[in-house]
């Protein structure tokens, strides 16, 4: 079963809308090959009235495919039903991959629509076969014949599978029984209306933040309101309110590129307070868009989902999948972070409370002041600006070094490619090569933010790799953000947090690119979620390197590379503010544990959201002049679909594992080429084929030790 409808809710991060017109099958895209470079999506011919004549027919297609595996009257065998079934729904994964990676990325009213109208088929679809009783039975019959033949005390067995055959034996049967398989048919239809339901909600969470976003702007009138802010802050926000109509005046907006900065710079603090209590209470204004009932419909869905299937709390069935198996194991992990990180974290808002008292500013510190008084402290101990940086960071130069450095580490080459079809026009296609020539695959970049994508940063496909030999397909796979736009006088220049992103989601494409596995349902990041950050976080260890900094950081007017000044400043840096960073983050990571382990559904009926987060954070003892990354309305990695939701907490626990695996680079050499391909061969090129501690184990010799984050972090 393709992964794609084992975790269809996942995918739905943002929907909604009403019906579109029919096109003739004739006249879609989507119904012959695209006749374009590496068969990437031809956007232009792509209109929005082909989305739903391709949906429906993929979900015609798919189900009799999946109908003629079921009915199969010869013995269940793995090659005529579970590879059968990874084979299966080839249109439909077509048509899905393109549809969502636009509503993400490049969506209008029309695509809200169509989702909302194909959603629950989708949903319904995905039920149909977790539910068929007989594809169940043959899944099963494969399943039994090799738990029975592992018994066996033979060393060798013509009928065994190999490893990667039986990681997509086990991730389909597991799929089965998490989906309701095992349930008596009255519990299956409760099952079935829960998905429909979820189906719905995910996107309307998501939209209604991506709403409120849209729906603020600070526009000053005054130039006076700007003190503190750099000209190049000062130039975007010109730019943005030229763009809306505003001529003369400056526009900042919920945009990370926009706000932060704001933020960092500008002195007037009631201004700061404005657009920082605007961030944080999206999908919580009390409007049309607002989330706290969604949340708690969402999470009674979810919790009655769990306990149908057995399961206490929606904690306990989302983490039994992951490599942490328990809340109990989270939480141990978090809470040893968080015992490390909060001195950390109060030392430092001392810190910044003494930075205001010195400056004559009279005031108590607050969230809203964090960023403010945290720049002025850089400046104060380690003579370094963000705004002295940035001129090293061209995004073109920061791209270039990302991929320089897996030129040498794993042998691979990128070449920008203009005849490729793209479906904006900030769009890049970039053409992945072996270091001989041979094609690897089509990587698209979408770096700037636009009122029609979502925030935040991330990977996904268009085509997954899959396949071998003759019938090997190469994937299509994008990088999107949301990160500082050029301006009429200067290039995107980043900050080094967007630096740090664009590694990690290189990292991400990296482990859809490279992968070479046969079956498409656990090749790329098909993985257990606690070990898919794993590629994508060891890249940010690069980024900051010496070495590194010295490929890639020069300066955009004049080329000159970052003096050795500056890397130095950078690197004494390397732990600042690393308390208020951690902590921040654990405590939405056991926000979203705390919300998911909620065992009783009148309980979350009378649930009051803000209440709740509010004891939540209490308990924990996080300071008052900080909120989580992500509080509870506009929380879309806990509410915006499945894929996230009792696990924000992934983050840390593969930064576990990327901080000990960049040690075998620190020790053999951060280029080392024999250790790159050993990553590439052991972790990145594996997918979901193997156990992911057996193919870290692989890699590194060992289990990952805890103690290479807390010494980055400086938490020790």
């Amino acid at each position: 079963m393709k992964k794609t409808f084992f975790i269809l809710l996942a995918m739905s991060i943002l929907f909604s809308g009403c019906k579109t017109k029919q096109n003739q099958m004739g006249d879609n895209p989507f119904f012959a090959d695209y006749g374009t470079p590496f068969e990437v999506p031809d956007f232009s011919k792509i209109k929005t009235e082909h989305y739903l004549p391709a949906f429906e027919e993929g979900i015609k297609q798919h189900a009799a495919e999946i109908d003629k595996i079921a009915n199969n009257e010869a013995p269940a065998t793995f090659e005529n039903t579970l590879e059968a079934m990874d084979k299966s729904g080839a249109l439909l994964d077509k048509v899905s991959s393109v549809f969502y990676n636009q509503f993400s990325a490049n969506t209008n009213d029309d695509i809200k629509a169509i989702n909302k109208e194909i959603a629950p088929k989708l949903a319904a679809h995905s039920d149909n076969i977790n539910l068929n009783a007989k594809l169940f039975q043959r899944v099963k019959t494969v399943y039994d014949e090799q738990k029975e033949l592992n018994l066996t005390t033979e060393a060798k067995n013509d009928q065994a599978l190999n490893t990667e055959q039986t990681s997509l034996l086990d991730k389909v049967y597991n799929g089965f029984v998490r989906g309701g398989s095992n349930l008596n048919e009255a519990d299956q239809a409760i099952m079935r209306e829960i998905n429909g339901k979820l189906a719905l909600l995910y996107p309307k969470f998501g939209e209604n933040v991506v709403n409120d976003r849209n729906a603020y702007a600070l526009v000053i009138e005054n130039e006076k309101d700007l003190s503190g802010l750099p000209q190049s802050v000062r130039d975007a926000a010109s730019e943005t309110a030229k763009a809306a109509g505003k001529e003369g005046k400056w526009m900042f907006t919920l945009n990370k590129p926009s706000w932060i900065p704001f933020l960092q710079y500008a002195d007037n603090r009631e201004l700061r307070k404005e657009i920082y209590t605007a961030w944080m209470n999206q999908g919580n204004n009390n409007n049309e868009n607002d989330n706290k009932e969604v949340i708690k419909e969402i999470l009674k869905l979810r919790l009655q989902k769990a306990q149908l299937l057995g399961y206490n709390t929606f904690a306990d069935y989302a983490i039994d999948n992951n490599m942490a198996k328990t809340p109990e194991n989270v939480m141990t992990l978090l809470t040893k972070l968080w015992d490390a990180a909060l001195p950390n974290t109060k030392q430092e808002a001392k810190e910044l409370q003494a930075i205001a008292n010195k400056e004559g500013d009279h005031i108590k510190l607050e969230s809203w002041d964090w960023w403010y008084y945290t720049e002025k402290l850089r400046k104060e101990k380690y003579a370094l600006e963000e705004s002295e940086m940035r001129p090293y960071f061209s995004l073109a130069n920061v791209q270039a070094g990302a991929y320089e450095l897996v030129h040498r580490i794993y042998g691979i080459k990128l070449i920008r490619r203009t005849d490729i079809p793209v479906y904006q026009e900030d769009v890049e296609a970039w053409e992945v090569q072996e270091e001989n020539g041979d094609h690897i695959g089509v990587l698209l970049v979408d770096y700037f933010p636009r009122a029609s994508k979502r925030g935040g940063a991330w990977m996904s496909s268009y085509r997954k790799q899959m396949g071998s030999g003759d019938d090997f397909v190469s994937p299509v796979i994008v990088n999107v953000g949301n990160f500082t736009k050029p301006t009429a006088n200067e290039p995107s220049l980043l900050s080094l947090d967007e630096v740090q992103t664009l590694f990690h989601e290189f990292g991400h494409a990296l482990h859809g690119l490279l992968s070479n596995v046969k079956y498409s349902s656990i090749s790329g990041t098909s993985v257990k979620r606690d070990f898919v950050e794993l590629p994508s976080q060891i890249m940010e260890n690069w980024a900051l390197e010496p070495e590194m900094l010295k490929i890639y950081a020069k300066h955009y007017e004049t080329g000159e590379p970052i003096p050795d000044e500056l890397i130095a400043k950078i690197q004494k840096s390397g732990q600042f503010n690393q308390g208020f960073i951690t902590t921040e983050y654990l405590a939405a990571s056991i926000l979203d544990i705390k919300y998911h382990m909620l065992d009783n559904v009148k309980d979350i009926e009378n649930l009051d959201v803000l209440d709740f987060e509010k004891q939540a954070m209490n308990e924990l003892g996080l300071i008052k002049e900080i909120i989580p990354r992500y509080r509870s309305t506009y929380f879309n990695h806990s509410f915006g679909g499945e894929g996230y939701s009792a696990g924000y907490y992934v983050y840390i626990w593969a930064a576990v594992l990327d901080s000990d695996a960049y040690q075998a680079f620190v020790e053999n050499g951060i280029f080392d080429r024999a250790t790159g391909e050993s990553l590439r061969k052991n972790i990145i090129s594996r997918g979901g084929s193997d156990d992911p501690m057996k193919l870290y184990r692989n890699f590194r010799g060992a289990d990952p030790s805890i103690e290479p984050l807390l010494a980055k972090r400086g938490l020790k």
